[in-house]
Formats: structure tokens, C-alpha cells, sequence
């Protein structure tokens, strides 16, 4: 596809869109010959409105301006067409953490990385869709990355934003530290490839991706295009002991050590039990709380602008 062929609609994180370095690379590939149209979001579920009109608009590749939360509700938008008219997903990070970006080898400077949405080539990747439960009420959305559970995700909502931003990924390591003595574990039944298994996790990890929480490896072996979602279990721990033996075991991530476990399916669901407490779960970056969930990868349902050297590619996706 040529140029003249493509039309690019940037998706701008309302909090962002004066960002000097953003407008300057927006002029500049403009003058390049790039065909770019903007919108602005100014409330929440505004990204994912405006991605859904994309197909209706003639956009060839839709460019997620923002942080994470921005990405997967660009992401989200799309998911709501058919799947050969959804745009091509490319990604100019905004946020504090970045997770996906970094994660893929992304530029991370706005004017190298909407410069890099000309070049790359789009991959197929997976999706993964999350259908979770509260009070009788369910809803349903996707993500491209991670999600979390339990402590892992009240660490990740709970850290100040003003933090996330002077600190970087470095905020969500102090604010773990500082709860970490007063942490408490969620008890529920896991149920994946015909196993059932109850238990008391500290953490429970759904990879698409390989990191969340500003820069912390919760999935190192996951593939975005494998079909695969990494599961990472961590269980409680009681004392210093037992706390100094999680942290040896998450070097490793064995497949069934004493507090991490480690594997792959292609679903996973958790029902709290009877009379306990909702299920903090990470998405679009807040923590919402549920008595149900369930994650299930929908194989390579986007197309995502990607770095041929992307080290989440499987080697069979590469030309």
C-alpha cells in the first residue's frame, strides 16, 4: 500500500494533546506526506467510540496516542468491527509506564515513534477477552498485554498517578514495598484445560504481553502470536522465610514451585468462593472487583504495527 493509499487517525489522550513534542511530529509528518487526521478523547470510553468510527472514515491504520489505559481502549474500539475491516493498531507512547511499547521495542519518543508508524510493518497478534462478573451484572472487553489480580492489581491502581510520573516504573516498586507488610492474599477456584484447583494467591498474571505495573516481568516467555495466555501464580507467603523463597522462585518462574507456578493455556477462569472476598482485577489500567472472570485468547485478531526485530513475535510470524 502506498503513501497516497493510507489515511492515519491518531487517537490523542485528551490530558496530551498539547503535548509540544506530539504537535511537532504531527506537523512534521505531515509535511512528509502523511495523511493524518487527529481526534481528541474527553472522557472515558471516548477512545474506543472514536476507533470503532474508523472503519466508516476510510482509515487504513489507527494510531493510539497515550498510555497503556489509552492503548487498550483504542484496542477495545476496534475489536467492535468485523474482523477484515478493522484498521491496523500503531502506538505513540504518553503514558508512565508504557508496559506494551517498551515491551515490543516500540520508540518511546513521540516524533520517533510516529515516524516509525509509517515504516513498520502490522503483525497479526492475539487478543485476549476477558468476561467478568459482579453483583449478577457481567461485562466483557480485551486487552493486548496483561491483566492482574489480586495484590499485583491493587498495587498497580492504588499507586498515585503524580508518583507513576515522577518515578516511572519505579513508583510501582515503592508502593509494593510500602503495602507489601500488610498485604492480604484472594481465595478462589482456578479452572483451566479440564484442571480445578483451589487457592489463596497473592498474585495471579494473565500475559498476553510479558510486563505490567511500570516495567515488572510477570510473563518472560509469553509470544503475542502463539495462541497462549502465560499464567503466573504466586502464592501467599507467611513470614520473612517464606517471603526470601517467593522471591528466589520468581527468578526462575518454575512450572509448579513451592509459591510460583508458572504455564500456558489458552483459558483460564476464577470464581471467588462462597463468602469471600471480590477479585481485584487490572483493566485499562484500574482495578475493578469481581466475583467472577474469565480469559480466553482470541488468536490473532489484530493487526498491531510492530518492529520486525520484536522479541514477542514467534519466528513462523516474521517475513
Amino acid at each position: 500500500m502506498t503513501d497516497s493509499q493510507q489515511h492515519y487517525l491518531l487517537i490523542i489522550n485528551g490530558k496530551s494533546a498539547g503535548n509540544p513534542a506530539l504537535r511537532e511530529a504531527v506537523n512534521e509528518q505531515r509535511q512528509a506526506g502523511m495523511l493524518i487526521t487527529v481526534r481528541a478523547t474527553w472522557e472515558g470510553g471516548d477512545a474506543a467510540d472514536i476507533a470503532e468510527q474508523s472503519d466508516a472514515m476510510g482509515i487504513t491504520h489507527v494510531i493510539a496516542c497515550g498510555g497503556d489505559g489509552t492503548v487498550s481502549e483504542v484496542m477495545n474500539g476496534l475489536m467492535r468491527l468485523p474482523h477484515d475491516r478493522r484498521p491496523a493498531l500503531g502506538i505513540v507512547p504518553l503514558g508512565s509506564a508504557n508496559d506494551f511499547a517498551t515491551s515490543v521495542g516500540l520508540p518511546l519518543e513521540p516524533g520517533a515513534a510516529l515516524a516509525a508508524a509509517r515504516e513498520l510493518s502490522a503483525y497479526p497478534i492475539d487478543v485476549v477477552r476477558v468476561t467478568a462478573g459482579a453483583g449478577g451484572e457481567s461485562s466483557t472487553s480485551y486487552y493486548i498485554n496483561m491483566t492482574t489480580g489480586g495484590f499485583g492489581a491493587e498495587v498497580t491502581s492504588s499507586t498515585p498517578k503524580t508518583l507513576k510520573r515522577l518515578l516511572g516504573g519505579g513508583a510501582y516498586s515503592v508502593m509494593g514495598a510500602l503495602k507489601a507488610w500488610r498485604h492480604r492474599s484472594y481465595r478462589g477456584t482456578l479452572h483451566w484445560d479440564e484442571k480445578e484447583e483451589s487457592a489463596s494467591l497473592l498474585l495471579l498474571a494473565l500475559g498476553n504481553g510479558r510486563q505490567s505495573g511500570g516495567g515488572q516481568v510477570l510473563g518472560p516467555r509469553a509470544k503475542l502470536d502463539d495462541g497462549r495466555l502465560d499464567v503466573l501464580l504466586v502464592k501467599d507467603f507467611r513470614s520473612i522465610t517464606e517471603l526470601t523463597k517467593l522471591i528466589s522462585e520468581l527468578q526462575s518462574f518454575p512450572y509448579d514451585g513451592r509459591f510460583v507456578r508458572y504455564f500456558t493455556t489458552t483459558q483460564l477462569a476464577v470464581t471467588t468462593q462462597e463468602n469471600g472476598s471480590p477479585w481485584p482485577l487490572t483493566l485499562d489500567g484500574e482495578a475493578r472487583y469481581y466475583d467472577q472472570f474469565c480469559a480466553e485468547v482470541v488468536p490473532l485478531a489484530l493487526r498491531v504495527l510492530l518492529p520486525e526485530e520484536c522479541p514477542l513475535l514467534s519466528s513462523t510470524s516474521r517475513p
